[in-house]
């Protein structure tokens, strides 16, 4: 038995064009936008600008002679590209007393109008994907180009009903002369501004994806498609779907009676209670968590479409700041989400959000912290007391249930 512990994946892998793809009618002067503005010059006297156009900002300006310059900033940026011939030595002797000026040889504004362009998503977080995604379309639609995107294979089928326009890889193959590549994730340090210009706990995920791309941060849905199977798996009665698992412990509801208490009561409002976590028991070091007592359940390894095929059927959806909260929300089911761990404004806006503010909260948005991955019980600011995971264990299951009362008014006034 191999007992060898399997390598972690990186977080994201940066994947460009070994040389840049496009080219020129100077022999050996060659760019792309592929991780950044690059341009690679032969030997000789030249010297190369990089501007910011929107901005009216010269952000490099310096000699170039046999060498590839390429931008810091990796995020979108509308760049113009500039390259002069320096004077020659003898231009400089032909004219003594004077300064013989530079020429402008070649320049190129951004503009991907007809050429391939590459998104590739992080795709560790089912949420942060759902999140982001939205924004490639968005990108496709203002640059009228041919927009490839990178995601998880899982991912595919569920996207690609609600984006026809997008071509997805689907074999890793990256497609011949891409002329620009944009890279979309949470970048650790968070504070590193040459991949990302904004920090996400300051603006959000969506609006993260938004400033990465060049786009308005104004909130948009992702588009999920119920099959056509939908209908069959769907109980007949009235009924809730909820998703109690997390990627981290201080995302979970830690109240002792929480989801116990909800059940039952959700029961005897005459809904039928389904789990539709992928995992029935997860256990974390010391932490353990289960499916609660009273869920039916739906659990197990599910298709994501499935899964859009359960919720897009349900009254409404009870889950946290999780995957499944965000597939909910694009399945135009109603999300009470609860919520302690971030900080409004993280997900999406739901007015059946619930978290209270009288204990520590919003931990994940603190600039003071860089969260860990792998460190799934982590609460940064009261590990190991007895205030640990307060900001949820004080969100009592009547908070809840009034949160849930007001959803029913509501949908009542639309019917």
């Amino acid at each position: 038995m191999d007992n060898k512990t399997a390598e972690p994946q990186p977080y994201m892998t940066f994947n460009p064009p070994a040389t840049p793809t496009q080219t020129t009618d100077i022999a050996g002067v060659v760019f792309d936008f592929n991780l950044g503005l690059r341009v690679s010059v032969p030997q000789g006297s030249y010297r190369v600008k990089f501007i910011d156009r929107e901005k009216h900002l010269t952000v490099y300006d310096a000699p170039i002679s046999g060498a590839m310059a390429t931008s810091t900033k990796r995020y979108f940026i509308s760049f113009r590209l500039e390259l002069w011939q320096e004077p020659t030595e003898e231009e400089k002797k032909a004219a003594p007393g004077q300064k013989p000026e530079a020429k402008l040889i070649f320049s190129h504004d951004y503009n991907a109008k007809g050429k391939k362009v590459l998104l590739k998503f992080a795709d560790r977080a089912l949420g942060d994907m759902l999140a982001w995604f939205p924004y490639a379309e968005l990108f496709r639609q203002k640059h009228d180009c041919q927009l490839y995107a990178q995601v998880g294979e899982q991912y595919i089928s569920i996207l690609e009903p609600g984006y026809p326009n997008i071509h997805f890889i689907k074999d890793g193959k990256l497609p011949e002369d891409l002329y620009a590549s944009y890279y979309i994730g949470l970048f650790a340090p968070w504070d590193d501004r040459n991949l990302q210009p904004m920090d996400w706990r300051v603006v959000g995920l969506q609006a993260h994806a938004a400033y990465l791309l060049g786009l308005t941060p104004r909130e948009e849905k992702i588009k999920l498609v119920p099959s056509k199977k939908a209908k069959e798996i769907q109980p007949k009665e009235p009924y809730v779907c909820i998703a109690t698992q997390a990627t981290a412990q201080a995302k979970y509801w830690n109240n002792a009676s929480g989801w116990l208490t909800t059940i039952d009561y959700l029961k005897k409002q005459g809904y039928r209670v389904l789990c539709v976590d992928r995992d029935r028991v997860t256990v974390n070091g010391i932490y353990g968590n289960a499916i609660p007592y009273g869920a039916e359940d739906f659990t197990g390894n599910r298709s994501l479409q499935e899964r859009i095929d359960l919720i897009s059927g349900a009254r409404f959806f009870i889950g946290l700041p999780s995957g499944l909260s965000w597939l909910a929300w694009g399945c135009n089911v109603p999300v009470v989400l609860i919520a302690g761990f971030t900080s409004p404004g993280t997900e999406f806006y739901t007015p059946y959000r619930v978290q209270q503010f009288h204990t520590c909260h919003s931990c994940g948005n603190d600039q003071r912290n860089e969260h860990k991955y792998d460190d799934f019980g982590a609460c940064p600011h009261h590990r190991g007391t007895d205030r640990e995971f307060e900001c949820t264990r004080c969100i009592s299951p009547e908070y809840v249930q009034s949160v849930i009362e007001q959803l029913k008014r509501d949908l009542q006034e639309k019917a």
